[in-house]
């Protein structure tokens, strides 16, 4: 069976020779051949903009990373607190744990 194609162009672009020189002369015809270096003289101070600006991006966001990764690096990790005297945790395993005293007006009478 035949594979049905709808009219769109997957390949990749691939501008060789001739298509280069038919542009050019499309190009010549339209523009004239005193426009024509202007033209191009245009496109290429646009494109230096383009990449100048993209190199700036690119080097501003790697800043902002590398500022980061710093950030992270100084942070440390705290070491524990040490329990407090009176908490049970504190207390030896060869001793009981003791109960909170309670003042007598406290406590419940036995009935």
């Amino acid at each position: 069976m035949a594979a049905i194609h709808s009219g769109q162009y997957h390949e990749t672009m691939n501008l060789g020779f001739p298509e280069m020189a038919f542009l050019f002369v499309l190009a010549l015809l339209i523009f004239g051949p005193k426009k024509l270096p202007e033209i191009g003289r245009q496109i290429g101070r646009a494109l230096n903009e383009f990449k100048r600006a993209s190199n700036e991006f690119k080097s501003q966001i790697e800043s902002e990373i590398n500022q980061l990764d710093l950030e992270n690096q100084r942070q440390t990790i705290l070491p524990p607190a040490s329990p407090l005297p009176e908490s049970i945790a504190s207390a030896s395993p060869t001793e009981p744990a003791r109960e909170p005293e309670l003042s007598p007006a406290a406590k419940a009478p036995d009935a």
